[in-house]
């Protein structure tokens, strides 16, 4: 997947308060609820990233309606790849189709279970597809 920030170009303090602020990112269908958690009151500051063709397209936060260019929550999704990648894959399933945890050609990472409780999983299983968090 390339970068899309480099399509976005954003100002230097955009891409930092994308960087710096504590976003809390959730999956939606094939957009990204981006809630930021610098706040006293984090739902009041939450906003739908509209993904298309794997690029935040949209979003229904203020600052992106003036069109100044895109704003810190779309940015946000652009500079983190998995999230984005995510959306993807969710748009697909959502759309009928299936996808799979190896479709990438990435090697799976080597299974860290051994360090943790026995009734927890480790991210390089759950991501793999080898365990989940219901087992």
């Amino acid at each position: 997947m390339t970068p899309v920030i480099l399509e976005f170009d954003p100002p230097v303090r955009v891409l930092k308060r994308a960087q710096y602020e504590a976003f809390a990112f959730e999956l939606l269908d094939s957009d990204v609820r981006v809630r930021n958690e610098s706040y006293v009151d984090p739902t009041a500051h939450e906003y739908r990233v509209r993904i298309q063709d794997g690029v935040p397209e949209s979003c229904s936060c203020p600052a992106d309606a003036s069109g100044n260019g895109p704003c810190k929550h779309r940015v946000a999704v652009a500079i983190r790849p998995r999230i984005l990648e995510l959306a993807v894959k969710m748009r697909v399933v959502a759309d009928g189709g299936s996808t799979s945890c190896g479709d990438d050609d990435t090697a799976d990472l080597p299974c860290e279970c051994e360090q943790l409780s026995e009734s927890l999983p480790c991210w390089n299983c759950i991501d793999a597809g080898r365990r989940d968090l219901s087992e």
